[in-house]
């Protein structure tokens, strides 16, 4: 899985689109990152940024575009409704695939580091990125905003926790922190009552609503004993929402902030939802996600839906998300793009074509022709994907055989360790190319002086590992998908029997065909014991494939 944050800065300026996009052209500049939404609010005079990509890419791309906003914001002359106290306010980072919070917060503060450092701005960081526990609400540092900036500073007590603390007039300070990512979400009714749909935003919300004596509505407020309200919380931990009435749309809807997925998910705010407009009389008719929000979110939506149906859920990615959109209803006033709505995917579509991206007359072209890859590595790759795709196949039928509804978990758990095997071996078919390629830059390196040469043969070297590590990889995956594949000639459906056994002989031919590659690339390392040792992993992993196919073969046809 790629390792992806995103980055929301918000800058001080709303109106002067040059220069705002002076700004974002310094973030499309650094490789590896992608622009994804450019939000300019002129009566707030601020605009919010959202790019996404690799850690160190993201802040290399984040140091520049502060760097810019403080050469040509001025906030000496910076007016607007928003609070603020910076030419880049702030700055958030927020994990999205494959970086757990923890590494988050080290990047957040390695930011704030650089930009104290080498932007030279003074840098708070709060949220969960905070030095001192103090700093950790945002409204709490910003307090006193721009104009009480200076005041704020020459308090040795709000020394900023990177850079300088003199008051710099003209870009003012940035606050940097890490959050939990946030989707905006809207639940569509049946209904053109904005009350009604205030009182069920009212019901699921975290922050609930005032308690009130007698009637709900206009009964006296509950108050403690210091005269505040009493509040009553909502169902939903990390959800804002208000209800309101869309006119383009003619429906009312349920507007939500899940400020951490992680602990409401869309699914499940969903679902609360249609529970508390039932007991108002009101139904549910769909949603919509407002910006983009991160693939597993919607894998773990597709899911949450087949376990409802007691249905296998060792399906694709692709099939989960039409589950989920379906459940969910989330084209209901717009046909949902996965490619448009879900980060990884809007990613994608500027990244090199991969192989697997072709369809199969067109890889089986490349393969044929002149070409030095792909070669054998990849299509044992490919043919071990298949076989692994044969043995979750069997897996999700059997699931659905009538008269075996009870064992639908059982079938489940083997047909998601199929797919797993399944994409792992998808995604090597172009890992093994990618190593030849590896290879061949090596041995491209400049060889004139003796270092050069040192440095290119240990470049050789590192890349040949390389080269035998992936059909290594091949080999231990087609492996592990003939334990599901044995399981599944055992106590699948008998009608896909014959599956299983072309799954095995899949699988076998992707483990013998990468064990050559293994030996072919272990003839170019110049360390013996190495190439011992690699041979012997592969001789292992054939060992045990050849058992196991043995078993699979002889139970599928005793059974057919």
């Amino acid at each position: 899985m790629a390792r992806l944050i995103e980055c929301v800065p918000n800058f001080s300026e709303g109106v002067d689109m040059d220069l705002i996009k002076a700004i974002t052209d310094t973030i499309e500049a650094v490789g590896d990152v992608v622009l994804l939404d450019v939000d300019a609010g002129k009566a707030t005079n601020r605009t919010v940024v959202t790019f996404v990509g690799e850690p160190e890419a993201v802040i290399e791309a984040a140091v520049r575009a502060v760097r810019k906003a403080s050469e040509l914001i001025d906030m000496s002359k910076h007016q607007g409704e928003h609070p603020r106290f910076g030419a880049t306010d702030v700055c958030p980072l927020v994990p999205v695939a494959g970086v757990t919070m923890e590494e988050t917060i080290e990047y957040a503060q390695r930011l704030a580091q650089r930009l104290g450092e080498e932007v030279g701005i003074g840098i708070y960081c709060y949220e969960n990125a905070a030095l001192k526990p103090e700093r950790k609400n945002l409204a709490t540092v910003r307090a006193g905003e721009y104009e009480g900036l200076a005041q704020k500073l020459a308090n040795p007590a709000w020394k900023p926790d990177f850079g300088p603390a003199e008051f710099n007039p003209r870009s003012g300070v940035t606050a940097v922190s890490a959050r939990d990512f946030l989707v905006a979400y809207n639940v569509n009714l049946n209904t053109t009552s904005t009350r009604r749909a205030n009182a069920i935003a009212f019901d699921v919300r975290e922050k609930g609503r005032i308690q009130r004596s007698g009637n709900p509505i206009t009964g006296d407020i509950v108050r403690d004993d210091e005269g505040q309200p009493v509040w009553k919380p909502g169902a939903l931990k990390c959800v804002k929402g208000i209800g309101w009435y869309i006119e383009e749309y003619g429906v009312a809807q349920i507007s939500m902030n899940l400020t951490n997925i992680q602990v409401t998910p869309v699914h499940v705010a969903f679902d609360e939802c249609c529970e508390r407009a039932r007991e108002r009389g009101v139904r549910v008719t769909g949603s919509e996600v407002v910006g983009l929000l991160p693939l597993q979110a919607m894998l773990d939506a597709g899911r949450y839906f087949l376990r409802k149906q007691r249905r296998s859920l060792g399906i694709s990615d692709g099939e989960l998300i039409k589950i989920a959109v379906k459940s969910m209803g989330m084209d209901d006033l717009a046909p949902f793009e996965p490619n448009e709505k879900i980060i990884e995917y809007v990613l994608a579509k500027d990244a090199q074509e991969r192989l697997v991206d072709l369809s199969l007359e067109d890889f089986t072209s490349v393969t044929a022709s002149e070409a030095v890859a792909p070669g054998g590595g990849s299509v044992a790759a490919a043919v071990g994907a298949l076989g692994a795709a044969l043995g979750t196949m069997v897996a999700n039928i059997s699931s659905h055989k009538p008269g075996w509804d009870q064992r639908w978990e059982e079938f489940s758990e083997w047909a998601e360790r199929g797919k797993v095997q399944t994409e792992r071996l998808t995604a090597l078919v172009d890992e093994d190319t990618g190593a030849f390629n590896a290879i061949m830059m090596a041995f491209r390196l400049p060889k004139a002086s003796e270092a050069e040469a040192s440095a290119r043969d240990e470049a050789i070297q590192a890349a040949t590992r390389g080269a035998i590590e992936v059909p290594l990889r091949v080999m231990e995956s087609a492996l592990a998908s003939m334990a599901v594949i044995e399981k599944m000639s055992e106590i699948g459906l008998k009608n896909s029997l014959s599956d299983a056994g072309v799954g095995a002989l899949c699988a076998r031919t992707a483990i013998f065909g990468a064990g050559l590659n293994v030996r072919t690339n272990c003839s170019d390392l110049d360390d013996e014991s190495e190439q011992r040792a690699f041979i012997s992993r592969a001789e292992d992993l054939e060992s045990q494939a050849t058992a196991l196919e043995g078993e699979i073969l002889e139970r599928v046809r005793e059974k057919l």
